[in-house]
């Protein structure tokens, strides 16, 4: 599966711990990221990450362009919805994809889990079928 990763500044220590603790399921995958979260992420697991540019440069794009192409099965976005961003409209193009395109998506740690251990299960394999 390819998993898409990108956390807004505020979450990307939680980011971080997310994939220190779901490392093994992980590693399984192709994993995918805007720039500073996946070198972040790759510090800390040393999981391989394809990194986009910085998210506000054009990663978040980056990341739409792949969804709409059918080219990622899951995105884990945590994002800080307390604090606005100049670049929203592409954090609400990407939500907005996922939801066209029919890909899972957690925008918050609880979902997250849950779509991690939904992938560890098998439950995602439908994916398989839709490519």
């Amino acid at each position: 599966m390819n998993i898409g990763l990108v956390a807004h500044d505020t979450k990307k220590k939680l980011m971080q711990n997310f994939c220190i603790a779901y490392r093994n399921i992980l590693s399984k995958n192709e994993l995918y990221a805007t720039g500073t979260t996946g070198r972040l992420i790759e510090e800390v697991t040393n999981l391989h990450i394809h990194k986009y540019l910085t998210g506000h440069l054009g990663g978040e794009q980056q990341l739409g362009a792949q969804i709409a192409h059918n080219q990622i099965d899951m995105v884990i976005f945590l994002r800080d919805p307390l604090n606005p961003k100049l670049h929203e409209p592409d954090v609400s193009a990407v939500m907005r994809l996922c939801d066209i395109h029919n890909i899972p998506l957690a925008t918050n740690l609880a979902t997250a889990e849950l779509l991690i251990k939904a992938l560890d299960r098998g439950d995602l394999d439908w994916r398989n079928i839709v490519k």
